[in-house]
C-alpha cells in the first residue's frame, strides 16, 4: 500500500523551523512521508535530517510583479505534479493562495491552509495595501471555501474576520505550540532584572516601543537590562536596520543580542518577556516559549497577543503603542519579585493546559485524518 504523503508549503525555510518542523515530525511518526517546499537558505540541512524530503522554491513573500509571480505559481504547480501528495498544508498568505490554486488544477483532494495571522497587508492603511486586501478577500473567498478545504487559524479574531470574509467559519488551533518540555523554569538568575523581547526586528513587533520604555525607565534609575533577540527582516517594509539596532546597543538604552537558536537557555536569562506588538499576530511564538519558561508576560491587548496572557494572572495587557502604560506594567514587575514569581507559575500552566505542542499536533492530525478520510470516502 502506497504510503500517504503531506507536501508543506511556507516560503521561508527558517519560519518552517521555528513554527511546523515539530508538526512535520509528528505527522512522519504518524506515518507520512513528508515533504517540505520552501526557499532554502541555512536551514536545509536540518529539514533533511528530520527525514524529510526536501524542494526548494524560491517565492517573494512581498512581491507583486505579475510576470515573476505567475513564474512562481507555474513552478509551484510543477512541484505539486512531481509529489502528489494526498495532503497540502499550505502556511501563510501566499502558499495559501498559490498552493489551493495549485492544488485545484492538479486533483489534490485534500488541503490544509494554515492563516498564522493576517499579517503586515491586513496591519496597514496604505492605499495599495487596502487594493491588495479586497483582492485578497475575493481570492480567498473561491479558493477557500471548498469541501476538500480547511482553514485553520490562531486565534478567536482572524477566526471572525475570515468568517465575515469568506462566509465559513475556520477551525480554530490556538498557535503552532510549543515544547514544553523543552523549558525547564529555573530561580530567578541573579544580577538586575532583564526584560527580553525575541521575534523579528520588525516595528510593528513593538520594538521601538519596548526601547522608548527602557529610556524612560533607565532616566528614572532602573537597573534592570533590556534585551532584543532576533535578526531584522530585510524583506519585510517594517524591519529595523542593523545599523538602527547597532546605535542602541551603543547607546546603552538596550542590548541586541541578535538571533540566537536555543531559546531555552536564553530565555533562562530573563525575568519578563515583553512583546509590545501591533502586527496582526497569529499567536506569536515567543510569548508561548516565555509562558513555558514560566516567566510573566507583558505584551499589548492586540490580535493573538491577549490569547496568551490572563490580565493580573500571568502577566500585564497595554493598550497598543501606550509607552507610558508599558512603562507603568514594567515597572511593577521589575519592582516586585513575588509578583514576577507568581505570574511565572500561571504561565508554566497556561503553557501546559492550552499550548502544549502535542496537543496541538494532535489537533492539527485529527483534521488531516478528517480530510482525507471524506476524500476516500468520495472516491468509494
Amino acid at each position: 500500500m502506497r504510503q500517504r504523503r503531506i507536501l508543506y508549503f511556507v516560503l521561508a525555510d527558517w519560519y518552517f523551523c521555528t513554527h511546523y518542523l515539530p508538526l512535520a515530525r509528528a505527522a512522519r511518526a504518524a506515518g507520512f512521508a513528508v515533504t517540505v517546499i520552501t526557499s532554502v537558505e541555512a536551514h536545509g540541512d536540518t529539514i533533511r535530517a528530520a527525514g524529510l524530503d526536501l524542494i526548494d522554491l524560491a517565492v517573494s513573500r512581498q512581491g507583486m510583479n505579475p510576470v515573476r509571480e505567475l513564474m512562481s505559481l507555474v513552478r509551484v504547480m510543477k512541484s505539486l505534479r512531481r509529489v502528489r501528495p494526498d495532503l497540502l498544508h499550505n502556511i501563510a498568505q501566499k502558499p495559501v493562495l498559490y498552493g489551493t490554486f495549485a492544488a485545484r488544477l492538479n486533483g489534490v483532494g485534500a488541503v490544509v491552509n494554515g492563516v498564522a495571522g493576517m499579517g503586515y497587508l491586513f496591519g496597514s492603511d496604505k492605499l495599495r495595501d487596502r487594493v491588495v486586501r479586497a483582492l485578497l478577500g475575493g481570492a480567498y473567498r473561491a479558493l477557500l471555501t471548498a469541501p476538500w478545504v480547511r482553514v485553520l487559524v490562531q486565534n478567536p479574531d482572524d477566526q471572525r474576520q475570515l468568517e465575515r470574509l469568506i462566509g465559513i467559519q475556520p477551525l480554530l488551533i490556538p498557535g503552532s505550540g510549543v515544547d514544553v518540555s523543552a523549558f525547564t523554569p529555573v530561580n530567578a538568575p541573579p544580577g538586575p532584572v532583564v526584560v527580553m523581547l525575541a521575534s523579528r526586528m520588525l516595528w510593528d513587533k513593538g520594538v521601538g516601543e519596548l526601547v522608548a520604555a527602557a529610556r524612560v525607565l533607565k532616566e528614572r534609575g532602573s537597573s534592570a537590562r533590556f534585551v532584543l533577540v532576533g535578526r531584522p527582516d530585510p524583506g519585510n517594509p517594517a524591519s529595523v536596520t542593523a545599523t538602527t539596532l547597532e546605535a542602541w546597543h551603543r547607546e546603552g538604552c538596550i542590548e541586541w543580542w541578535g538571533y540566537q537558536s536555543d531559546m531555552p537557555a536564553v530565555l533562562a536569562q530573563a525575568h519578563i518577556a515583553c512583546l509590545p506588538s501591533y502586527y496582526r499576530e497569529g499567536l506569536p511564538k515567543f510569548l508561548l516559549e516565555a509562558a513555558a519558561a514560566g516567566l510573566p508576560l507583558v505584551t499589548t491587548d492586540a490580535t493573538g497577543c491577549r490569547e496568551a496572557v490572563e490580565p493580573g494572572g500571568n502577566g500585564f495587557l497595554v493598550p497598543i503603542r501606550d509607552t507610558r502604560a508599558l512603562v507603568t506594567a514594567l515597572e511593577q514587575l521589575i519592582a516586585d519579585a513575588d509578583l514576577r514569581r507568581r505570574f511565572g507559575l500561571r504561565s508554566r500552566l497556561l503553557a501546559l493546559e492550552r499550548f502544549d505542542a502535542v496537543r496541538i499536533h494532535d489537533a492539527t492530525l485529527r483534521v488531516y485524518q478528517d480530510l482525507l478520510e471524506r476524500r476516500e470516502r468520495a472516491r468509494a
